[in-house]
C-alpha cells in the first residue's frame, strides 16, 4: 500500500533541512541554521527566529526590521543571514559554557601524600537529580567516585574533608 498523502509542514521542514539550501524573503536555510521571519505577537512588528538544525525550539528570537512599506518585514538577504548565524551561534556557545560551568565544578586539593583533582558533576534529572563526586590523581587515574545530592557544595574545605575521610560518602 502506498501513502500518497502530502507531508505535513513539520515533515516538510525536516526533509528540507540538512544540506538543502533555501533562500526566500522570509525563510533562509543554510549552514545548519534556519532563519524564519515571524509575526511579533507583542506588537505590530516582525521578529526573526534562528533555529539550529535538529533542535525543536529556536536558539534565538529577535526583532526584525520593517520593510519600506512599514507593513511587511524586510526580506532576508545573504548578509543578514550570515550575521544572524554568527549571533545565534555565539548565543548558543555562551549558553552551553554557562550550563557546563553550572553542572561541572573542579577543585585541586593537596594532602600529605598527593595532589588530587576533585570534581562535582551534577546530573539534572527531572525527577531525581544527583551529582557525582570524583577524585583523580595527578596522572588522571580515578581514585574514588560517590553519588551525592545535587545540592552538594564543592569547596576547598568540603573536598579536603572528603579526601581526609577516605572518600566516604559525605552526609
Amino acid at each position: 500500500m502506498t501513502d500518497n498523502s502530502a507531508p505535513t509542514p513539520d515533515e516538510h521542514d525536516d526533509a528540507a533541512g540538512g544540506d538543502q539550501k533555501t533562500q526566500e524573503p522570509r525563510l533562509w536555510r543554510d549552514d545548519g541554521w534556519t532563519a524564519r521571519i515571524i509575526k511579533n505577537d507583542d506588537d505590530d512588528g516582525w521578529a526573526v527566529a534562528m533555529i539550529k538544525d535538529g533542535e525543536p525550539e529556536p536558539a534565538l528570537i529577535g526583532p526584525w526590521t520593517m520593510g519600506r512599506d512599514k507593513k511587511n518585514p524586510k526580506p532576508l538577504d545573504a548578509s543578514a543571514f550570515i550575521t544572524l548565524v554568527k549571533t545565534a551561534s555565539e548565543f548558543v556557545r555562551r549558553h552551553e559554557q554557562q550550563l557546563h560551568a553550572m553542572l561541572h565544578k573542579s577543585i585541586v586539593v593537596s594532602d600529605a601524600e598527593a595532589t588530587l583533582n576533585v570534581t562535582l558533576d551534577i546530573v539534572p534529572d527531572d525527577d531525581f537529580p544527583y551529582a557525582l563526586l570524583t577524585a583523580h590523581n595527578a596522572d588522571g587515574e580515578q581514585l574514588a567516585q560517590v553519588r551525592v545530592a545535587a545540592t552538594f557544595k564543592l569547596s576547598q574545605s568540603s573536598a579536603s574533608a572528603w579526601v581526609a575521610n577516605e572518600f566516604r560518602t559525605p552526609h
